[in-house]
């Protein structure tokens, strides 16, 4: 393994790797508020809303993501939607990532108890006090190992972007091999990057999943 190569190709990786951070995070966040609006649609049972919910979910979560970003990208400009790979990548991650996230927010919501529903109402809160401070607490907290594991999953999904000419790593490194065939610096770097962006995120999950946990179960 060569320094020189390493550290040439450095700046390359560096440029990369924030372009995948950005698409990545702007796609979780797109997620987030996807999985949190169809859980409730679900949890909830909201007439004509729940079947398209249901659908759109079987859907996403059973389709690869590189499948999805062919169709956003190759496919919808054929009826003049023409979008960029960037919002492609960051729409195609946080379609397939809302699926994922409305279930393990349902399945939160699904999972606290009715009695303390009954006996908040019994107390005599009203229905928003009994979401804000009973329901909602509880089903993020039961849902946070979920939520966690989904984002470290999408941002290892992001390798995929490289295939509608997504400059991210994957690409750089694809990209930095066909051209020098330098394979093991190309690789080492890759990793190495992967590492510091999902490291991270999976200590400060873990990090929220004990004091989310310490506070409902005081353990």
């Amino acid at each position: 393994m060569d320094p020189n190569v390493l550290s040439s190709y450095l700046p390359l990786y560096v440029e990369a790797f924030f372009l995948t951070v950005k698409i990545g995070w702007i796609g979780i966040i797109i997620a987030l508020l996807i999985g949190v609006i169809v859980a409730f649609i679900i949890h909830f049972n909201v007439p004509v809303l729940k079947p398209i919910a249901k659908a759109y979910v079987e859907l996403f979560r059973n389709t690869p993501l590189l499948v999805q970003l062919f169709f956003i990208y190759f496919g919808l400009p054929k009826i003049g939607v023409a979008v960029s790979a960037e919002v492609c990548g960051a729409v195609g991650l946080g379609l397939l990532g809302g699926s994922y996230m409305a279930e393990s927010f349902r399945s939160g919501l699904d999972a606290v108890p009715v009695s303390q529903s009954e006996s908040a109402l019994a107390l005599g809160m009203s229905k928003s006090q009994l979401f804000g401070n009973v329901i909602l607490p509880q089903a993020f907290s039961i849902s946070t190992p979920a939520i966690v594991a989904n984002v470290i999953f999408l941002l290892k999904e992001t390798s995929v972007f490289s295939a509608i000419s997504l400059m991210d790593l994957m690409f750089t490194a694809k990209d930095l091999i066909g051209l020098y065939y330098n394979t093991t610096e190309c690789l080492v770097l890759l990793v190495v990057f992967y590492i510091v962006m999902l490291v991270p995120v999976s200590i400060l999950g873990t990090v929220m999943e004990k004091k989310t946990r310490y506070k409902m179960f005081g353990v």
